[in-house]
């Protein structure tokens, strides 16, 4: 499975509010374009972009951008994470 779990934090959170993005821990292996394809085919959403980079624990982050304007915090609290 290329999606580990999505990554919560404060600035996460501001992201999803005011840019409609995502943050997703990824496995190192993983593509931009397989980040894409794993996120629409779960969640049903169209992705407009994904923003990769590694963190201070090594861990792989992607940052994902929705064409519809509501689908970040539809895909949250359908995870039960909002």
């Amino acid at each position: 499975m290329v999606i580990k779990y999505p990554f919560v934090s404060e600035k996460a959170g501001m992201m999803l509010e005011n840019e409609n993005k995502l943050q997703f821990l990824v496995e190192r292996s993983a593509t931009k374009e397989q980040i894409k394809t794993a996120v629409e085919k779960e969640f049903d959403q169209e992705v407009t972009s994904v923003r990769t980079m590694m963190t201070m624990k090594g861990e792989k982050k992607a940052i994902v951008s929705f064409a519809n304007e509501n689908s970040a915090e539809e895909i949250l609290s359908r995870l039960g994470v909002m």
